[in-house]
Parts: C-alpha cells; sequence; structure tokens
C-alpha cells in the first residue's frame, strides 16, 4: 500500500461513512444467505483496514451485480488500498455501480466528509482533494472508454495532465478592490479628455468633467497565470527552461455598463539553473532565473502601453522565508516624435492645446515605443518576499526608482493568503497596493488600493 494511500484512507475513514445502496432492498432480497455473509465479511475487512482481504470478496460480489461492493471495490482502486493504485478499473467500477443505483453515504463523525449532513459540512467538504478527485472521476465514469486510446486521454484529462500545465503566479479572483482615488479614463482617440475639450470645445459641455473619471472606486480584480516545462537538464546543468503565461485583469463590475478597464499580458521564456549544493549552504541562493518577459495591454492609439525586458533573478531561502531578488533591463525602442507623446500638432506655438490646433493620428508610429519614461516609474528591479506562518503566506513586492527622472517613485504590495476551510486549492486572499505600475495603464499614477477576495493557487511569489 502507498504511503499516500494510507494517508488518504485513515483520514476518509475517521470521518468515513457508512455507503448505502438506496434501492439495495431488492437487492438484499433476492441475495442467497452467503452472499449476504461474504458482504457483512467483506464490510469487516473494509472498515478494519485489512483490504487484502477486503478485495477478493468484494471482487467476486461486485461481478456478481453488487452495486455497492462496486462502489467500495472503486475506491480501493481509486485510492490504492491495499493494492496498486488504477484510475481505469476505478472508472470501470464507479461507471457499473452509477448504471442503476445512487449512493448515499450517512456521516458517522461530522464535518469531514463530503457527505456531511448539514449545509456547512457539505460546504466544507466540497474544498478537499477527495472531493475534486471524486468529481474527476464521475465524470469519467459516465464517458465511454472502449479502447486503451480514449482511455489514457481521459484519465490524462481528469488528472490535469493533459497540457502539462501547472500554476505559476497566484491565481485569484478578488470581488472587492476598492482604490483610494477615481480611476482615470484614457481615451484611444486623445491623449487625455482634457485635450479633447481644448482642440473641439463643446459649448455648455465638458468631456472631462463627464468622462474623464470612472464613476466607481471598486472593482474586480483577477489573475490566471500558468507555465509549462519545456526541458530538463538539456545543457548538463540541470537546468530546466520554462515558458509562462500571466493575465492580469481589472474590472469596474459595480459600473453602469461593467467595462473592463485594463487587462495585462505577460508572456515569459526563462531558464532556471540551480545552484551547487555547497553555495546554496553558505549563501540560501536556491536558483538563479534568466529569462524574458513582455507586457502589454492589447490597446491601440493612446491607450496602448507595453515593453520588453530581459531578467535575471536569484531565489533564496532560509527555512520558511523566500526571497526573490530580480533585476531587468529594459530593451530599447524607437521613440515617437513629440507631437505623439504630447497628443496635438502645436500649431499656435504656445505650449497648450486650444483651437487651432490638431490631433495627431492615435494610430501612427504603432511601431515605436508607447511607454518611453516607464522605467522612471517602474525603476530596473524588483525584491519579492514570502513567509510561510504554520497555515499562513505572508508576502510583499518592493520596488524603487532611485530617483530616475528626478523623482523618488516606488510601490509596496502587502499579501496575505489562508486555506479556505482546510482547502488545498482555495485560499482567503488580501492585497494591499501603494505605488506606481499597478497597472500599465497607470504605470505613471500613483494608486493606493485594497482588495480582497480568494486565490486557487498559491504561487511562490504572488
Amino acid at each position: 500500500m502507498s504511503i499516500t494511500g494510507e494517508k488518504r484512507v485513515s483520514s476518509t475513514l475517521r470521518s468515513a461513512s457508512l455507503i448505502i445502496l438506496l434501492a439495495l432492498a431488492p437487492v438484499v432480497a433476492i441475495a442467497s444467505a452467503k452472499q449476504a455473509e461474504e458482504f457483512q465479511r467483506a464490510i469487516q475487512y473494509f472498515e478494519s483496514k485489512q483490504y487484502d482481504r477486503a478485495i477478493p470478496l468484494l471482487k467476486e460480489l461486485a461481478e456478481n451485480g453488487n452495486k455497492a461492493a462496486m462502489y467500495r471495490l472503486a475506491y480501493i482502486y481509486e485510492n490504492g488500498l491495499g493494492t496498486e493504485q488504477d484510475y481505469k478499473k476505478a472508472a470501470h467500477w464507479y461507471k457499473e455501480a452509477a448504471k442503476t443505483y445512487a449512493y448515499t453515504i450517512e456521516a458517522r463523525e461530522k464535518g469531514t466528509d463530503i457527505y456531511a449532513k448539514s449545509f456547512t459540512e457539505r460546504l466544507k467538504a466540497q474544498f478537499t482533494e477527495e472531493s475534486v478527485r471524486a468529481a474527476s472521476m464521475a465524470a469519467i465514469s459516465k464517458v465511454g472508454t472502449n479502447t486503451p486510446e480514449t482511455k489514457s486521454f481521459l484519465y490524462d484529462l481528469a488528472d490535469g495532465r493533459f497540457f502539462g500545465l501547472t500554476p505559476y503566479k497566484a491565481n485569484y479572483i478578488m470581488p472587492i478592490g476598492y482604490a483610494n482615488d477615481s480611476y482615470r479614463r484614457q481615451p484611444s482617440a486623445y491623449r487625455n479628455y482634457r485635450i479633447a475639450d481644448a482642440l473641439d470645445p463643446i459649448p455648455g459641455f465638458s468631456r472631462e468633467a463627464r468622462y474623464g473619471e470612472y464613476d466607481e472606486q471598486t472593482e474586480v480584480e483577477f489573475q490566471f497565470s500558468l507555465k509549462k516545462n519545456l526541458t530538463y537538464n538539456l545543457f548538463g546543468f540541470n537546468e530546466y527552461i520554462t515558458a509562462a503565461y500571466t493575465q492580469r485583469s481589472f474590472w469596474q463590475l459595480y459600473s453602469d455598463s461593467g467595462p473592463f478597464r485594463e487587462t495585462n499580458y505577460m508572456p515569459e521564456l526563462y531558464v532556471a539553473v540551480p545552484t551547487s549544493a555547497g553555495f546554496d549552504e553558505k549563501t540560501g541562493l536556491k536558483v538563479t532565473k534568466w529569462g524574458f518577459i513582455h507586457q502589454s495591454n492589447g490597446q491601440e492609439g493612446f491607450r496602448s502601453r507595453s515593453w520588453n525586458r530581459l531578467y535575471v533573478e536569484g531565489i533564496f531561502q532560509w527555512e520558511n522565508l523566500f526571497l526573490s531578488a530580480r533585476a531587468w533591463y529594459r530593451l530599447p525602442e524607437d521613440d515617437k516624435s513629440d507631437d505623439y507623446y504630447r497628443g496635438y500638432h502645436d500649431n499656435n506655438h504656445n505650449g497648450i492645446p486650444d483651437t487651432g490646433d490638431t490631433l495627431v493620428d492615435p494610430n501612427s508610429e504603432n511601431d515605436k515605443d508607447d511607454n518611453p519614461d516607464i522605467t522612471d516609474y517602474m525603476g530596473y528591479g524588483d525584491l519579492s518576499l514570502s513567509y510561510l506562518w504554520y497555515k499562513h503566506q505572508i508576502g510583499a513586492l518592493l520596488r524603487y526608482n532611485f530617483g530616475k527622472g528626478g523623482h523618488d517613485r516606488g510601490a509596496v504590495q502587502l499579501d496575505w493568503s489562508y486555506p479556505f476551510f482546510d482547502s488545498k486549492t482555495t485560499f482567503w486572499y488580501f492585497k494591499f497596493f501603494n505605488g506606481y505600475g499597478e497597472s500599465l495603464i497607470d504605470y505613471n499614477r500613483n494608486v493606493t488600493k485594497t482588495s480582497f477576495g480568494f486565490s486557487f493557487s498559491r504561487g511562490l511569489f504572488q
């Protein structure tokens, strides 16, 4: 029996439940006395963890049509109890058991299993690995697996191995994200609404006053982040090459039309090289990462933001404390014209937008730099901390520009997560941000924001 199987069944059986067949009565009525006796012995072996004795009895009963035996046999194969773990056999017997009857489990101890009686107990049980596995296997049991190819495909799909993707940074959704000030709107056709009012005034009407800001300071923020390891030890340094993708969206759900205010797309490619054991022991440096990251918001005209960076990162660990020190170099792009960055042609040569001046084509010079001063606000690197304290994960992000552009600017982010009902896949998630660069559209705007919601995976650094 595998160690994982023992732990899982130990946890399950402490709060386990007696599996009952809803329509067992007619089956029992026609069953022989010998079969009934064998079934009782099988149940006793099962509940006392003597799986090697329970399996042959349950198998014989299952083959003779005993639905409750089928269900228990499937559970044994699923968890590798007293035998090798075999998802194919588990799915087969789950499917056979589900053909005619449904099952319920009556909880002997409250609060731990997925079939607990109260709503609170059932809700808590949803966030266990057993629940996730049961859902996957229940779905698979309804699909035909008549050939080896379909069986392999479906089990890989149920186990999450189909694409080979794993979480990278935190995957989260925060329904409540409150900013201290209203977010500015950035129209695509004008640098801002003030220029629109100056170049094309409408008597008695101000675009700046009416459309210059989003009407809600509270919004929804969510992020999903995945990676796929491409190679391992290709060059003989125990290195691995990984492709990653992170997407973060800011959704003005509570506004009248509920627009997406901003979405940032961040594809990434990096090589991670573990350090030697001696160097690790002396310094705590576990691995170095060398990578490329692109970040953009997919917009056009004056709303467009993007930049490309090469970076080197060192990841350290001292017991429960992890630290990432990252430095980057921005790949240069050609500047656009001064008029483009100003947002209009200053035909009157007075340095201010007014009638007589003309609008720059917002979609001109698309192949050049959208945000030439971004390092003045984002600097040349960041520090990330992550501390594990019991089931808590406490993190921090620090960024500073060291006076670049003539001003001291930076950012601080603090975050905290804790399992939701002891789940390993769902967590309470809290985040506080202050500074520049919360999103690309606001890279040059100081934002203070507090957000709360749920994460569905934990990244080493958020």
